[in-house]
């Protein structure tokens, strides 16, 4: 006779937490995703590189690119936040953050709940995708 699992299959509250928070961030990336689309499309600003020169662009490989516009890799999009191709990178940058602050969230519920292990495992994820994200840390490309 077959027995039957009295698991739940429940979400615990820190499962929900997470998924309504990268639910959150999901639309609000997506939002900016479109809003800085519209303006780069409809010419609302001015490119960086102008749209009858991006063509001349495609065949390069990534770093004659980045050396031939003059544009810094890494962070360095931040700073030309002013031209309308390079404001596509908010949406994208708040996309890949997103999953280090529903970890964050979730740490002091893991602490209250006394899940001690989990609590300093969501923390140490939120960190460490922090670091690769900042890149401190650069290890090949």
């Amino acid at each position: 006779m077959e027995e039957k699992s009295t698991a739940s299959i429940e979400a615990t509250p820190e499962q929900i937490l997470y998924a309504k928070i990268l639910e959150i961030g999901m639309y609000i990336g997506l939002l900016i995703l479109f809003v800085t689309f519209a303006i780069y499309a409809f010419g609302i600003m001015n490119p960086y590189i102008p749209l009858d020169e991006i063509s001349q662009h495609w065949s390069k490989p990534v770093n004659d690119y980045l050396h031939d516009a003059h544009i810094k890799n890494g962070w360095g999009w931040l700073g030309m936040l002013g031209y309308s191709d390079f404001l596509n990178f908010i949406g994208i940058a708040m996309l890949a953050g997103v999953t280090i602050i529903c970890y964050l969230a979730i740490v002091p519920t893991l602490f209250k709940n006394n899940d001690k292990v989990y609590a300093v495992l969501a923390l140490l994820e939120a960190i460490i995708l922090s670091i690769a994200a900042s890149g401190i840390i650069a290890v090949g490309h």
